[in-house]
Parts: structure tokens; sequence; C-alpha cells
């Protein structure tokens, strides 16, 4: 005989045959409801989610300001956050109706939270649960850097705003006659100069900030500084015992830094990062710590601290004063190849062979939007100078740009015909309050198909094709004057374009 689940025992054995009164069906309260059974999820966190959708139909019935500036008021005063990331005003008014709701039973919001926690975990959620998002105690360093880079980044970030809000006061017929005007002068970009830098294939080509130098490495582990425009060789530093990933120019290099001082970095298959200055061919510090290939290198802004992506499937972050790893930072389950600072120095991107992106906030150390999207792995990424795109390059010949402030995806550009190997917004100085901007208006594209390519930023329109390389195109830069564009090749060559009317 099949045994009987004790709830059901009344209906089978002890009912009358005549109708049982209401007061005498047996109620089972440890249910399990199929659906959530059949997704691994426990009785108890059945329980709690049905809870909470009892809460959140209660609070919808609730009134609150339909104004957002007195939703924020309201929330103010209930003393919690004004506005979360990524919050628009119709989350903040569900935000403010479920607190109301929640102080109106007197309930605790965080012990909410508490309740939606599985305390019976099956070993499959277990396994879950290991997949999610955590975080590692830091040193009281990384903290005190934290804090530098958020007084560094906030002001920047209100002069941006102040900045974007002027601009927007422009007539759209002026707005739409520069960037016509734009297109035309970047249509007429053609090849200048030609050089071989390195006896093997070029990985990666850097302009310095007053677009005089360019920094060359390649597969052999030199790199070469190479001057604009005629690319006379001016300097070969020597110190990588493998290819050359990632090359990084500090932001004050050129223009007030001494020559003496760290000018630039540069990252190694073989594990190591260098630090070189203008007047020695051998680097005048070593960072170690990697256990893989360092792929790529990036300044902070404030020239300060240095970020590596490599792939042993971390980045990390450097104090280059003390010389000290600051943060050794997880999330991606292959390879990191790439790593870019949002021009305010407040946020960081990383991708790599996942072919996931993740954008972080230094200042906190946590993950504010992941980049899910390409199909293949991300080559490049790029910080639109407004300070909230970003662009990503891919193995599956895409360029996907990204909103911060939406927290999607608004483009994707069929970049090349191969895998997109680079992408560079060009980001120049900020014109004066209310005149046009041209820093963000176009970005650059390298293609395994040997070429690069111009792309508006207005429309994401394709430009120009700058094709005159005979392999594989490795890498592009914008200078920061607007002038010149490099490329580097496994042809071996750097080459550098410029408009055909420029004056020399």
């Amino acid at each position: 005989m099949s045994a009987v689940h004790p709830s059901r025992k009344a209906y089978v054995e002890d009912a009358d045959e005549e109708m049982l009164d209401l007061a005498s069906v047996p109620i089972d309260r440890d249910y399990a409801i199929p659906s959530t059974a059949r997704a691994g999820i426990a009785p108890e966190k059945a329980s709690a989610i049905i809870e909470q959708m009892d809460r959140k139909k209660k609070a919808a019935a609730i009134i609150v300001p339909t104004d957002d500036g007195r939703v924020r008021t309201r929330l103010r005063e209930l003393g919690e956050p004004v506005t979360l990331f990524g919050e628009g005003p119709a989350d903040r008014r569900d935000r403010l109706r479920e607190l109301l709701y929640l102080r109106q039973e007197g309930l605790d919001a965080d012990a909410m939270d508490l309740d939606m926690r599985d305390t019976s975990a099956t070993p499959a959620a277990e396994e879950a649960e290991d997949e999610e998002e955590f975080y590692t105690p830091g040193e009281p360093e990384l903290l005190e850097a934290r804090k530098e880079i958020a007084k560094y980044s906030l002001p920047r970030a209100k002069e941006r705003i102040q900045h974007q809000i002027a601009n927007h006061k422009i007539p759209l017929q002026k707005h739409i006659k520069h960037r016509r005007a734009l297109k035309e002068d970047l249509a007429k970009f053609e090849i200048l100069g030609s050089q071989i830098a390195g006896e093997r294939p070029m990985s990666l080509a850097r302009f310095s900030p007053d677009g005089n130098l360019i920094a060359a490495g390649n597969w052999s582990g030199t790199m070469r500084l190479l001057s604009t425009p005629k690319l006379e060789e001016k300097k070969v530093f020597r110190g990588h015992t493998d290819r050359v990933g990632g090359i990084s120019w500090h932001p004050s290099s050129t223009t007030s830094l001494s020559e003496d001082l760290a000018n630039l970095a540069s990252g190694g298959a073989e594990g190591n990062i260098h630090l070189w200055s203008l007047t020695n061919d051998k680097p005048i510090s070593t960072l170690s710590g990697h256990s893989g290939r360092v792929a790529r290198v990036e300044y902070h802004p404030c020239g300060k601290y240095l970020a590596s992506a490599s792939f042993d499937t971390t980045w990390r972050l450097w104090d280059l004063e003390t010389q000290k790893e600051l943060l050794l930072q997880e999330g991606h389950s292959r390879e990191v190849y790439t790593v870019a600072f949002q021009g305010d120095g407040a946020l960081i991107a990383s991708g790599g062979y996942d072919s996931i992106g993740r954008v972080w906030d230094i200042r906190t150390g946590r993950t504010i939007m992941i980049l899910d999207g390409h199909i293949r792995e991300i080559t490049g990424l790029s910080w639109h100078p407004d300070g909230y795109r970003v662009a990503s390059s891919s193995g599956d010949a895409s360029v996907k740009i990204w909103d911060v402030r939406m927290v999607q995806c608004v483009a994707t550009i069929g970049a090349h015909k191969n895998l997109v190997s680079d992408v560079r917004f060009f980001n120049g100085p900020r014109s004066a309050v209310g005149e046009l901007n041209t820093s963000g208006t176009y970005f650059v594209t390298s293609g395994f198909d040997d070429e690069a390519r111009i792309y508006s930023s207005d429309d994401w329109a394709f430009v120009k094709s700058l094709g005159a390389h005979t392999g594989k195109v490795s890498s592009v830069d914008v200078s920061l004057d607007g002038r010149y564009i490099v490329t580097s090749g496994h042809d071996r060559t750097v080459k550098l374009w410029a408009r055909e009317d420029i004056e020399l």
C-alpha cells in the first residue's frame, strides 16, 4: 500500500460520507509549489517569494507623488538614497511606495532582504551561489586610493556635466552644420607615411599626449619611439622577453612631466609591466605579479595609478608611487584582454575572451554594468568623452556602444569583415563653454580584414576606410589634436594618416 501524505489522510480515512464543514478541512502549510520545486527552489524560499509578491500588491495601493522632485524629497526625509544607479523616475516611485508600505507595517527593509535567503540550499543551489559576485577585504592602501580617486573624479564629473548642459543650448542647426563639415574633413584622411618598426608583427601603437611621438611595440619584445610626421626612429626600448601587449602614456608625458621620470608603461607576454623614461632604453621600474601574459595597460587619468589586464583572468590596479599592487580583481571566467578608464577616473571597463565586459566603480569596487552581447572575445574598449558611453570591439566583427546610464547596449555596428582588433574614440581637448566641441564626434577601428575605418558618433555611420596594410591591422589610435591617425599591423609597419590638406 502506498504511503499517504498526512494532509490527505482526512479525506481517505477520517472523512464521513457526509459533507465536511470548513473547520474540518486539514491545512498543509509546508506544501511545495510544483513550478518552484521543479526549479530547485526550497519551499521556504518559495513562500518568501509569495509573501514578497503580496507585499508588492499591497504596496501598489499606497499613493505616492507623481512629481519626481517630490519623490526625491520624500526619500530624503525617510533617510533613504535619493537615487540608485540606473534608476529612473518610475523605479524611484516604486521604491518609495514599497518603503512606505514596509514602514506602515512596521517591517524593516533589510530584514525583508534577509528573508529571501535560501537557508536550506541544495547542492545545485550552492553551486549557483558560487557563481554570484563576491567581495574580499582590501588593504588600507586600497581604501585610501579609492578615496583619492573619488576626490579626483567628482569635480571632473561636475565640470563635464556643466559643459554638456551649456553645449545643449547651442542651436541644433549649428550642430548639424558643424558635424557635416567634420565628416567632410574625416573623409579626406589619406596615408602620410609608413615605417617598418620591428622584426616581427606589430602589436600596438599609441600617440604621446602632445602627438609628437608614437610608441610602437612588436612581437619580438621591443618598443620603438617614432616621431611625427616623419616616423623617424628616436629610441628603441628593450626589456620584455616576449611580445609587447599594452602601451600607455602618462597623462602628463611630453607636456609637463620630466623626461627622466616614468613617461610610459608597457606590458609583456612574459607577465611583467615595465615603466620607462624617455632618456633610458632600459626600464626604470618593473611591476611583477601577473602569472600570465599582460595584454593591456592603462594609466589612470590622474597619473598615479595603472591598470593591467592579463591572461591570468584578472585585472589589477597598481600604485605607481609605492609600486605596490593595490587590487587583484577577479570577475572574468577567461583571459582578460583589455581595460579602459573613464575620463573622469571614476569607472573602469574590462573585457576579455569570455565575451563579457564589465564596468566597475573604482571608488566602491562594485560592478555597475555587465556588457553582455558579443558572441566572441572582446578585444578593445574605449570611453566616449561624455563619460557615460563606452565602445567595445570584438572578434565577432562588430563594435557595440553601451550606455552606462541606461544600462544597455544602444548600438551595434558591423565594423569590419573580420575580427575588430581595436577601437578608439577621438578624445581631444574640451572646447570652451558654449562653443562647438569636436571631441568624441567620431571613433576609429582596426580589423583583421587589413583595414582601419572611421565612424561618426552621431549616427554610427561609416565615414572612411584606411586601407594600405598588406596584413592584419592590430591597432589604431588618434592624436589628441585630431591631426593624425596611426595604425600598426602584422606586416611589421606603422602607418601614419592625415588629411590631404593638412599643413605639416
